[in-house]
């Protein structure tokens, strides 16, 4: 089967190492394992493949809110025209602000939500055109075989703005679970770590202060962002052991996790809960014991003494409290990353997301 991959957010280096890189890297990859023949198109890119699989990149130019999003619609229609040219099966689009490429083209397509982009947009960054923006995604939405989104909020987003009840899933987001081996669960020292974003949402700095005063715990933090600064001066005012590896390619990410025990997730009370936390699936593929905050789609993926510890979202001493235990227990670290891992094979391996996606006749 040929599939024309779509991502036209400016946001989304198809070929870099942020969360949303990594997931359209995976999708990619899940249809290559399938044997489909897959071309993206984008409008960010650095190179012109990725992992054999063409990228045809459209740029969108640097402008002001405004710019940016009439040259995102003018790419839509160019990377559409593109495709007719190039043929395709199966239109895989990524759902992106001003984009209806696959609403202009002809073949079957399968939209992927991961947030509710307006609400998004218009909250944390600038949106000018709301009328335009929710026009596009309205005809993408109405026009798709399957609308796959992350989680419930946003299949509820989805059918607010346009999508059928027939063809609206949901479907977390998975892992590769060929990528991960089990971490070794040693003695001494309770390594735990974070990965993503380094952004206020994502409730750094309590995994920081749950460790400040901890005897034998260290904390490695995998990412970088706008609260890096702020967070190096909280963990040096707390004389936390924090070891800060930054951004690393994605393809490190297994090896740095192998050498860990314990993954958190420590998001607090005021975070959204639309989310599908990558990082969760990456800690249960890795066999880590996973101490998460009880918020959105996280008490589905974990459960609580059997594949991880559930906490109080923003609860620094239940957070510490379960990284305690988990370091005075390693025997209990070692049975939750183990359930984990086998919860991931089983249930969360990204060839069984896809398969979960497709519509009928593509599967």
């Amino acid at each position: 089967m040929r599939v024309a991959f779509v991502c036209t957010d400016p946001g989304i280096p198809v070929d870099g190492s942020k969360g949303a890189s990594v997931h359209v890297q995976q999708i990619v990859r899940a249809f290559q394992r399938r044997g489909d023949d897959v071309t993206v198109y984008a409008t960010r890119s650095g190179s012109a493949e990725m992992g054999g699989a063409p990228i045809v990149t459209v740029p969108v130019g640097r402008g002001d809110a405004a710019d940016r999003e009439r040259a995102v619609a003018r790419a839509a229609v160019q990377i559409a025209e593109r495709i007719a040219d190039d043929g395709c099966d199966l239109v895989y689009e990524r759902l992106s602000l001003f984009s209806d490429v696959s609403a202009r083209v002809a073949a079957p397509a399968v939209v992927e939500v991961n947030a509710p982009l307006i609400e998004e947009q218009r909250t944390h960054r600038t949106l000018v055109d709301e009328t335009g923006a929710t026009a596009a995604v309205r005809r993408v939405l109405s026009r798709a075989a399957t609308v796959a989104c992350v989680s419930e909020p946003v299949a509820e987003w989805a059918l607010a703005h346009g999508s059928a009840d027939a063809s609206t899933i949901v479907a977390p987001n998975g892992v590769d679970t060929r990528a991960f081996a089990p971490a070794v669960m040693s003695d001494g020292i309770l390594e735990v770590v974070f990965i993503g974003s380094l952004k206020s949402w994502h409730g750094v700095d309590i995994a920081i202060a749950a460790i400040a005063d901890l005897e034998g715990v260290r904390l490695t933090i995998i990412g970088d962002g706008p609260e890096r600064e702020r967070l190096e001066g909280v963990a040096d005012a707390l004389g936390a052991d924090v070891r800060w590896l930054g951004a690393i390619p994605h393809e490190a990410v297994p090896a740095e996790l192998a050498a860990m025990h314990v993954g958190v997730a420590p998001y607090p009370a005021t975070a959204d809960a639309y989310f599908s936390p990558l990082k969760a699936f990456e800690y249960l593929a890795a066999g880590l014991a996973v101490v998460a905050s009880e918020t959105g789609q996280i008490p589905s993926l974990i459960a609580h003494d059997d594949t991880g510890i559930l906490v109080p979202a923003g609860g620094v001493d239940a957070l510490r409290g379960a990284l305690t235990t988990l370091r005075d227990d390693r025997g209990l670290a070692r049975r939750l990353g183990s359930a984990g891992r086998a919860r991931a094979v089983s249930q969360h391996d990204w060839d069984r997301t896809l398969d979960r996606i497709l519509p009928g006749g593509f599967r």
